[in-house]
């Protein structure tokens, strides 16, 4: 894939996501005036991926949903709404979405590969998508059966760009990852100039920062490429991601796709908290409705996040009606949220989680300051004048230590604290919202299949992601709002600050080519399968022929164990296979008798002539794939007819079924 070429794709890739956001941003700014543009970033894609899901489920090619937004921009222009003046005023936050887009941008190709952890599955969904986007999706390690066993919506809207944008799917990955991190920071910037119009900047530091255990791996001289790493793997039996290692580590799974949503959010939450009084009629429904919008996509792109999420929009709610009277955010956003969505609610089929469960060990205090002792310690002495009036305080954690839950003790004194004033500030409300749910996981988990070792991993994992970004973002405006009393940013003119913001633009492209993380294969590409064409040629060849063959296809290839280079095929052209990553679909689907059934019939096909053919049969395989890994892994017997050579090169033959 050639420099040009993927230039190309870039520039198609942000002409559509610029036509969406230009096309949605005046219907918006009648009601949030200057923040419609930055919100119409994370909102235009929401919408069209909703609509193009619709359209795929009435049937519809999935570029049908560019209508409503052409309709949009017509009338816009013949309202005369785009103006030279109405432009100028968005260029900042077309600069915040391209600066961070750009940093993405640069990291993705500096690190592009598609290879390990998630990597193989996030793919594999995209690939699907794009191959075929029909409702539900195919899936491609479980030929017969569809993702609806998952939640695949940020997958969709990735792929539906892709898709519309004449993008492949090797690349719309890497593109989809700087644009999931522009939408982020737009909003993340706008609750900044909402909350501390002094000190906006202050909110973005979140993409920034590392937790204490990054700290404590550079002090003790941990190789570079394992720092990151390590600093995500710190409470015991647990995963501990925060912002910057999600996006730097580069996995396009839901909980990473649903960090734009949950900025989103966050604004709409600040806005709705600090300006529902003088807003009119049409700005509170346009706060419902984007809110709705948010929260019922939740479930979809990333479950974990609407279980922390929909009592914080209670709370919102609650706190409106008691401040206002208003009780139109509480009874309408939840509602109409679950309509938006209901069709693809009602087809999850997801094996889920067995039931909340009692945590008997909680974390280490000092693993657990590790993670959280940054934000902590901020929030703690900006708390210390409220303290001192209130020392009797300090006692709150005493309980917590003596029933063994010191960890659950630390952050409910700052919560304490916060939970004591007459008015709570929206970034004192977010600060709590963090605090509640990092306190919940010391004392309750969801069960699921994980093993005793690892049962509260995945609750630990999802839950501390969204903790951090409400934490982060609520601590950050607080010291943002203490700090620019400080400094007098004030002081520092306009041509000034635009000078600094491209300055540190500028810097965030060029540190991932300074900075040797090497996660991963191959470098200086958008192409995330580029790797493959060194690595495994015959493979790269093969897999680029079946990504042009077009129809209803099924194929098998070898299955072994996950997160390894086995379901390669499937992984990188979105055909279905008979199996794959195993233990991933029983995660899913919660039924091994199947699944083990399947990985047997796999080896019968390659290696008992009699039954191969019944058994393409009964999967419905029309391609039957036979590299290295099959050779390696089994012995080959194929029977003398029935079978078609329909590519053979690289040491790679695909059979057909005739």
């Amino acid at each position: 894939m050639s420099p040009e070429a993927q230039v190309l794709m870039v520039l198609s890739w942000l002409v559509l996501v610029k036509f969406l956001q230009v096309a949605l941003w005046p219907r918006l700014a009648g009601a949030l005036g200057e923040y419609a543009a930055p919100v119409a970033y994370p909102a235009s894609v929401l919408i069209y991926g909703a609509v193009s899901w619709y359209a795929a489920l009435a049937g519809l090619p999935v570029q049908t949903a560019l209508a409503p937004f052409v309709a949009l921009a017509g009338y816009a222009l013949y309202r005369g709404e785009y103006t030279r003046e109405a432009l100028r005023s968005a260029l900042i936050w077309d600069a915040v979405f391209l600066a961070f887009f750009a940093a993405m941008l640069s990291a993705r190709f500096v690190t592009p590969s598609i290879s390990f952890a998630e990597k193989f599955m996030d793919h594999a969904f995209l690939a699907s998508v794009m191959r075929e986007p029909v409702v539900p999706p195919l899936d491609p390690w479980f030929a017969g059966g569809t993702l609806d066993v998952y939640y695949y919506l940020g997958y969709w809207i990735a792929g539906v760009l892709g898709v519309t944008a004449g993008v492949p799917s090797t690349v719309a990955y890497n593109l989809a990852l700087p644009t999931i991190a522009g939408a982020a920071a737009v909003t993340a910037y706008a609750t900044g100039r909402l909350l501390v119009p002094r000190l906006p900047w202050a909110p973005l530091a979140i993409f920034l920062l590392m937790n204490p255990a990054f700290i404590r791996e550079v002090v003790i001289g941990t190789p570079v490429a394992k720092v990151l790493w390590n600093s995500t793997r710190v409470i015991d039996g647990t995963i501990n991601e925060y912002t910057f290692f999600s996006f730097v580590w580069g996995d396009l799974h839901p909980h990473v796709s649903g960090i734009a949503v949950q900025f989103l959010l966050i604004f709409l939450i600040a806005y709705a908290l600090c300006r529902w009084e003088e807003s009119g009629e049409r700005a509170r429904w346009t706060v419902v409705g984007l809110s709705a919008l948010a929260l019922g996509s939740m479930p979809a792109i990333n479950s974990w996040d609407v279980l922390l999420y929909a009592p914080v929009i209670v709370a919102v709610g609650l706190l409106i009606w008691r401040r206002h009277g208003d009780l139109r955010y509480l009874l309408a956003v939840p509602p109409l949220g679950i309509a938006l969505y209901a069709p693809y609610y009602l087809m999850l089929n997801g094996a889920g989680v067995k039931g909340p469960g009692f945590v008997t060990a909680p974390s280490d205090p000092v693993q657990f300051l590790f993670v959280h002792g940054f934000f902590l310690a901020v929030l703690i002495a900006l708390l210390l004048p409220e303290i001192r009036r209130m020392p009797a305080l300090l006692l709150v954690p005493v309980p917590f230590a003596l029933a063994g839950y010191l960890a659950a003790g630390i952050a409910a004194l700052p919560l304490a604290v916060l939970l004591a004033r007459r008015k709570v500030s929206p970034e004192a409300f977010l600060c709590a919202a963090g605090l509640v749910i990092v306190i919940v996981c010391e004392f309750v988990y969801l069960q699921d299949n994980m093993g005793e070792t690892y049962f509260r991993m995945n609750t630990v994992f999802k839950c501390y992601s969204v903790a951090w970004i409400l934490l982060g973002t609520g601590t950050l405006v607080a010291a943002g709002k203490r700090l620019a009393g400080v400094v007098r940013p004030e002081r520092v003119s306009a041509a000034q600050w635009r000078a600094l913001g491209a300055i540190a633009a500028l810097v965030l492209v060029i540190i991932p080519f300074t900075v040797p993380i090497g996660y991963g294969s191959g470098t200086h590409t958008l192409d995330g399968a580029a790797w493959i064409a060194e690595q495994h040629p015959g493979d790269a060849e093969a897999i680029a022929w079946l990504r042009t063959q077009e129809g209803d296809l099924t194929l098998v290839e070898a299955v072994k164990g996950d997160y390894t280079y086995y379901s390669r095929v499937s992984s990188f052209t979105g055909i279905p296979a008979v199996l794959g990553m195993p233990f991933h679909e029983q995660m899913w689907r919660n039924d091994w008798p199947e699944i083990a059934q399947r990985k047997n019939d796999v080896q019968a096909i390659y290696e008992d002539p009699s039954r191969t053919l019944s058994l393409m049969e009964k999967y419905g395989v029309t391609h039957l794939y036979v590299g290295d890994l099959e050779r390696s892994h089994y012995q080959i017997a194929l029977p003398s007819e029935g079978l078609v050579p329909a590519y053979n090169a690289g040491g790679v033959t695909v059979y057909i079924r005739q």
